[in-house]
Protein backbone atom coordinates (compact mmCIF):
# COMPACT_ATOMS: atom_id res chain seq x y z
CA UNK A 1 0.00 0.00 0.00
CA UNK A 2 0.82 3.81 -0.71
CA UNK A 3 1.98 5.59 2.25
CA UNK A 4 -1.87 7.34 2.40
CA UNK A 5 -3.58 4.23 2.10
CA UNK A 6 -1.58 2.46 4.65
CA UNK A 7 -2.71 5.75 6.89
CA UNK A 8 -6.44 5.22 6.17
CA UNK A 9 -6.02 1.89 7.07
CA UNK A 10 -4.58 2.15 10.09
CA UNK A 11 -7.13 4.68 11.37
CA UNK A 12 -9.91 2.10 10.20
CA UNK A 13 -8.38 -0.39 12.28
CA UNK A 14 -7.34 1.42 15.58
CA UNK A 15 -11.26 2.65 15.48
CA UNK A 16 -12.18 -0.93 14.62
CA UNK A 17 -9.56 -2.46 17.22
CA UNK A 18 -10.77 0.44 19.93
CA UNK A 19 -7.15 1.41 19.89
CA UNK A 20 -4.51 4.06 21.33
CA UNK A 21 -1.30 4.82 19.35
CA UNK A 22 1.39 6.17 21.79
CA UNK A 23 4.70 7.66 20.44
CA UNK A 24 7.97 8.45 21.44
CA UNK A 25 9.75 11.54 20.87
CA UNK A 26 12.45 9.73 18.75
CA UNK A 27 10.02 7.92 16.72
CA UNK A 28 9.91 8.23 12.88
CA UNK A 29 7.69 11.60 11.52
CA UNK A 30 5.72 9.68 10.16
CA UNK A 31 4.43 7.69 13.46
CA UNK A 32 4.74 10.75 15.56
CA UNK A 33 1.69 12.00 12.94
CA UNK A 34 -0.86 9.87 13.06
CA UNK A 35 -0.48 9.16 17.05
CA UNK A 36 -2.74 9.68 19.39
CA UNK A 37 0.17 11.25 21.87
CA UNK A 38 3.61 11.77 22.04
CA UNK A 39 6.21 12.15 24.69
CA UNK A 40 9.18 11.45 26.81
CA UNK A 41 8.91 8.43 28.92
CA UNK A 42 7.13 9.68 31.78
CA UNK A 43 4.46 11.50 29.59
CA UNK A 44 3.94 7.92 28.43
CA UNK A 45 3.91 6.15 31.69
CA UNK A 46 1.30 8.63 32.82
CA UNK A 47 -0.56 8.08 29.48
CA UNK A 48 -0.73 4.59 29.85
CA UNK A 49 -2.18 4.40 33.34
CA UNK A 50 -5.16 6.27 32.06
CA UNK A 51 -6.02 5.27 28.53
CA UNK A 52 -9.49 4.21 28.09
CA UNK A 53 -9.40 2.30 24.94
CA UNK A 54 -9.06 -1.50 25.04
CA UNK A 55 -5.65 -1.59 23.00
CA UNK A 56 -2.48 0.31 23.38
CA UNK A 57 -0.18 0.30 20.33
CA UNK A 58 2.90 1.05 21.53
CA UNK A 59 5.58 2.78 19.20
CA UNK A 60 8.84 3.15 21.26
CA UNK A 61 11.55 0.57 22.95
CA UNK A 62 11.03 -2.79 24.67
CA UNK A 63 10.84 -1.23 28.50
CA UNK A 64 8.23 1.43 27.41
CA UNK A 65 5.80 -1.08 25.80
CA UNK A 66 6.50 -3.20 29.20
CA UNK A 67 5.47 -0.74 31.12
CA UNK A 68 2.18 0.29 29.53
CA UNK A 69 1.32 -3.29 29.86
CA UNK A 70 1.94 -3.16 33.28
CA UNK A 71 0.16 0.57 33.96
CA UNK A 72 -2.15 -0.39 31.76
CA UNK A 73 -3.91 -3.15 33.00
CA UNK A 74 -6.18 -4.97 31.24
CA UNK A 75 -5.41 -3.52 28.23
CA UNK A 76 -3.22 -5.21 25.24
CA UNK A 77 -0.57 -3.16 24.64
CA UNK A 78 0.95 -4.74 21.10
CA UNK A 79 4.68 -3.54 19.74
CA UNK A 80 5.27 -2.90 15.68
CA UNK A 81 8.19 -4.03 15.52
CA UNK A 82 9.28 -6.51 18.60
CA UNK A 83 13.17 -6.05 17.54
CA UNK A 84 13.05 -2.51 18.87
CA UNK A 85 15.09 -3.68 21.88
CA UNK A 86 17.06 -0.50 24.00
CA UNK A 87 20.55 -1.63 24.07
CA UNK A 88 21.04 0.44 27.47
CA UNK A 89 18.12 -1.71 29.36
CA UNK A 90 20.04 -4.59 28.16
CA UNK A 91 22.61 -3.52 30.09
CA UNK A 92 21.54 -3.95 33.68
CA UNK A 93 20.31 -7.55 34.17
CA UNK A 94 18.19 -8.47 37.22
CA UNK A 95 21.22 -10.19 38.97
CA UNK A 96 23.08 -7.34 38.67
CA UNK A 97 20.64 -5.45 40.76
CA UNK A 98 20.56 -8.12 43.29
CA UNK A 99 23.83 -8.43 44.06
CA UNK A 100 24.75 -4.78 44.61
CA UNK A 101 21.05 -4.61 47.00
CA UNK A 102 23.45 -7.63 49.11
CA UNK A 103 26.56 -5.53 49.16
CA UNK A 104 24.70 -1.96 50.01
CA UNK A 105 21.56 -3.37 52.49
CA UNK A 106 21.48 0.09 53.75
CA UNK A 107 20.84 1.97 49.78
CA UNK A 108 17.79 2.78 48.08
CA UNK A 109 17.30 1.47 44.70
CA UNK A 110 16.37 3.75 42.33
CA UNK A 111 16.17 2.63 38.56
CA UNK A 112 15.93 4.37 35.11
CA UNK A 113 12.62 3.35 33.57
CA UNK A 114 15.26 2.86 30.42
CA UNK A 115 15.20 -0.80 32.29
CA UNK A 116 14.14 -3.90 31.97
CA UNK A 117 10.90 -4.83 34.10
CA UNK A 118 12.63 -8.08 35.85
CA UNK A 119 15.61 -5.60 36.78
CA UNK A 120 12.67 -3.16 37.43
CA UNK A 121 11.16 -5.20 40.00
CA UNK A 122 14.23 -5.07 41.83
CA UNK A 123 13.91 -1.01 43.09
CA UNK A 124 12.20 0.90 45.58
CA UNK A 125 11.24 3.30 42.58
CA UNK A 126 11.91 4.29 39.28
CA UNK A 127 12.50 7.49 37.82
CA UNK A 128 12.86 9.21 34.36
CA UNK A 129 15.70 11.63 33.18
CA UNK A 130 13.05 14.50 33.60
CA UNK A 131 12.02 13.65 37.73
CA UNK A 132 15.52 11.50 38.83
CA UNK A 133 17.12 14.45 40.66
CA UNK A 134 13.65 15.14 42.36
CA UNK A 135 12.83 11.38 42.93
CA UNK A 136 16.26 10.63 44.77
CA UNK A 137 16.19 13.71 47.31
CA UNK A 138 12.65 12.33 48.10
CA UNK A 139 13.54 9.58 49.45
CA UNK A 140 15.25 8.99 53.17
CA UNK A 141 18.10 7.10 52.59
CA UNK A 142 21.41 8.90 51.98
CA UNK A 143 23.51 5.72 49.84
CA UNK A 144 21.24 5.21 46.64
CA UNK A 145 22.14 2.47 43.38
CA UNK A 146 21.09 4.48 40.76
CA UNK A 147 21.22 2.55 37.03
CA UNK A 148 21.50 1.97 34.68
CA UNK A 149 22.70 5.23 32.91
CA UNK A 150 25.83 6.67 34.52
CA UNK A 151 25.93 9.85 32.89
CA UNK A 152 22.20 10.54 34.23
CA UNK A 153 23.96 8.92 37.77
CA UNK A 154 26.19 12.06 37.19
CA UNK A 155 23.63 14.91 36.40
CA UNK A 156 21.74 13.11 39.80
CA UNK A 157 24.99 13.81 42.04
CA UNK A 158 25.88 17.03 40.86
CA UNK A 159 21.99 17.85 42.52
CA UNK A 160 22.29 16.00 45.65
CA UNK A 161 24.37 15.70 48.49
CA UNK A 162 23.05 11.54 48.70
CA UNK A 163 25.57 9.15 47.80
CA UNK A 164 25.25 7.98 44.03
CA UNK A 165 26.57 4.42 42.96
CA UNK A 166 26.09 3.84 39.46
CA UNK A 167 24.93 0.59 38.89
CA UNK A 168 26.75 -0.99 36.32
CA UNK A 169 29.16 0.75 36.43
CA UNK A 170 29.40 2.38 33.14
CA UNK A 171 25.81 1.89 31.70
CA UNK A 172 25.29 4.25 28.88
CA UNK A 173 22.97 5.18 25.94
CA UNK A 174 24.70 4.75 22.38
CA UNK A 175 23.08 7.96 20.73
CA UNK A 176 23.99 9.90 23.33
CA UNK A 177 27.34 9.47 23.85
CA UNK A 178 27.75 10.69 20.37
CA UNK A 179 27.86 14.10 20.78
CA UNK A 180 31.46 15.83 22.07
CA UNK A 181 32.26 18.69 23.38
CA UNK A 182 33.89 19.80 19.95
CA UNK A 183 30.35 19.54 18.51
CA UNK A 184 28.91 21.69 21.05
CA UNK A 185 31.86 24.16 20.94
CA UNK A 186 31.86 24.19 16.97
CA UNK A 187 28.18 24.96 16.68
CA UNK A 188 28.42 27.53 19.60
CA UNK A 189 30.99 29.58 18.08
CA UNK A 190 28.47 29.20 14.49
CA UNK A 191 25.83 30.24 16.59
CA UNK A 192 26.33 32.17 19.33
CA UNK A 193 22.53 33.54 20.22
CA UNK A 194 21.20 30.16 20.24
CA UNK A 195 20.60 28.51 23.74
CA UNK A 196 21.80 25.13 23.99
CA UNK A 197 19.57 22.22 25.40
CA UNK A 198 21.26 18.88 26.16
CA UNK A 199 20.19 15.46 27.34
CA UNK A 200 21.32 14.38 30.54
CA UNK A 201 22.33 11.14 29.01
CA UNK A 202 25.23 12.91 27.23
CA UNK A 203 28.89 12.66 28.41
CA UNK A 204 29.19 15.23 31.42
CA UNK A 205 31.80 17.22 29.05
CA UNK A 206 28.77 17.73 27.09
CA UNK A 207 26.45 18.79 29.88
CA UNK A 208 28.78 21.85 31.04
CA UNK A 209 28.11 22.99 28.20
CA UNK A 210 24.59 23.66 28.27
CA UNK A 211 22.19 26.17 29.01
CA UNK A 212 19.82 23.80 29.73
CA UNK A 213 20.17 20.01 30.78
CA UNK A 214 16.78 18.61 29.76
CA UNK A 215 14.51 15.62 29.43
CA UNK A 216 13.10 15.72 25.56
CA UNK A 217 9.26 16.96 27.52
CA UNK A 218 11.79 19.57 28.91
CA UNK A 219 13.32 20.81 25.72
CA UNK A 220 9.68 21.17 24.64
CA UNK A 221 8.90 22.77 27.38
CA UNK A 222 12.01 25.74 27.25
CA UNK A 223 11.63 25.76 23.15
CA UNK A 224 8.32 27.03 24.18
CA UNK A 225 8.51 29.24 27.18
CA UNK A 226 12.10 30.87 25.91
CA UNK A 227 12.56 34.62 24.11
CA UNK A 228 15.31 32.75 22.10
CA UNK A 229 14.56 31.63 18.20
CA UNK A 230 17.80 29.68 17.82
CA UNK A 231 18.33 26.19 19.70
CA UNK A 232 21.19 23.43 19.24
CA UNK A 233 19.62 20.52 20.18
CA UNK A 234 21.74 17.49 21.47
CA UNK A 235 19.33 14.69 21.84
CA UNK A 236 18.16 12.09 19.53
CA UNK A 237 17.34 13.60 16.00
CA UNK A 238 13.45 12.94 16.35
CA UNK A 239 12.71 15.33 18.63
CA UNK A 240 14.46 18.17 16.07
CA UNK A 241 11.38 16.85 13.61
CA UNK A 242 8.77 17.29 16.04
CA UNK A 243 10.43 21.05 17.78
CA UNK A 244 10.63 22.30 14.07
CA UNK A 245 7.50 20.88 13.19
CA UNK A 246 5.72 22.35 16.49
CA UNK A 247 7.52 25.97 16.63
CA UNK A 248 7.80 26.72 13.22
CA UNK A 249 8.87 30.26 13.96
CA UNK A 250 12.41 29.11 15.90
CA UNK A 251 15.44 27.30 14.41
CA UNK A 252 16.33 23.94 15.71
CA UNK A 253 19.99 22.91 14.72
CA UNK A 254 20.63 19.07 15.67
CA UNK A 255 24.11 19.44 17.86
CA UNK A 256 24.61 15.90 15.70
CA UNK A 257 22.83 15.44 11.77
CA UNK A 258 23.63 11.12 12.80
CA UNK A 259 22.39 10.92 16.40
CA UNK A 260 20.05 7.94 15.32
CA UNK A 261 18.54 5.85 17.68
CA UNK A 262 18.26 2.58 15.46
CA UNK A 263 16.14 0.59 17.65
CA UNK A 264 13.46 3.79 17.98
CA UNK A 265 13.25 4.05 14.13
CA UNK A 266 12.42 0.07 13.22
CA UNK A 267 8.99 0.58 13.89
CA UNK A 268 7.07 2.24 10.34
CA UNK A 269 3.39 2.42 9.35
CA UNK A 270 3.72 -0.92 7.56
CA UNK A 271 4.33 -2.71 10.70
CA UNK A 272 2.50 -0.47 12.60
CA UNK A 273 -0.90 -1.57 10.04
CA UNK A 274 0.08 -5.51 10.74
CA UNK A 275 0.15 -5.41 14.28
CA UNK A 276 -2.96 -4.11 14.39
CA UNK A 277 -4.41 -5.94 11.86
CA UNK A 278 -3.32 -9.26 13.01
CA UNK A 279 -3.05 -8.39 16.95
CA UNK A 280 0.27 -9.69 17.00
CA UNK A 281 3.29 -8.75 18.78
CA UNK A 282 1.45 -8.33 21.97
CA UNK A 283 3.88 -7.55 25.32
CA UNK A 284 3.11 -8.99 28.35
CA UNK A 285 5.44 -9.19 32.14
CA UNK A 286 5.05 -11.92 34.42
CA UNK A 287 1.84 -10.87 37.13
CA UNK A 288 4.68 -11.03 40.13
CA UNK A 289 7.01 -8.62 38.05
CA UNK A 290 4.52 -6.59 36.90
CA UNK A 291 3.13 -6.06 40.62
CA UNK A 292 6.56 -5.16 41.69
CA UNK A 293 7.58 -2.63 38.58
CA UNK A 294 3.61 -1.56 39.38
CA UNK A 295 4.67 -0.54 42.89
CA UNK A 296 7.92 1.16 42.11
CA UNK A 297 6.46 3.26 38.59
CA UNK A 298 3.51 4.08 40.76
CA UNK A 299 5.43 5.55 43.79
CA UNK A 300 7.46 7.88 41.12
CA UNK A 301 4.12 8.98 39.76
CA UNK A 302 2.80 9.79 43.20
CA UNK A 303 6.24 11.96 44.24
CA UNK A 304 6.16 13.57 41.08
CA UNK A 305 2.54 14.16 41.37
CA UNK A 306 3.18 15.62 44.76
CA UNK A 307 5.73 17.37 43.61
CA UNK A 308 3.69 18.94 40.81
CA UNK A 309 1.05 19.80 43.46
CA UNK A 310 3.27 21.53 45.93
Amino acid sequence: MKPEELKEAILKLKAERDAVILAHNYQREEIQLLADYIGDSLDLARYSAKVKEKVIAFCGVDFMAETASILGLDKTVLIPDPEAKCPMAAQLPAELVREAKRKHPDAAVVLYVNTLAEARAEADVTCTSANAPMIVNALDEDKILFGPDRNLAWFVQQRSDKQIIPLPDRGYCYVHRMFSPADIMLLKERYPDAEVLVHPECDPEVQKLATHICSTSQMLTRAKASPAKRFIIATEIGLVERLRREFPGKEFIPALETAVCEQMKEHNLEKLYEALRDMKHEVRVLPEIAARVRAATERMLEISGRATRD
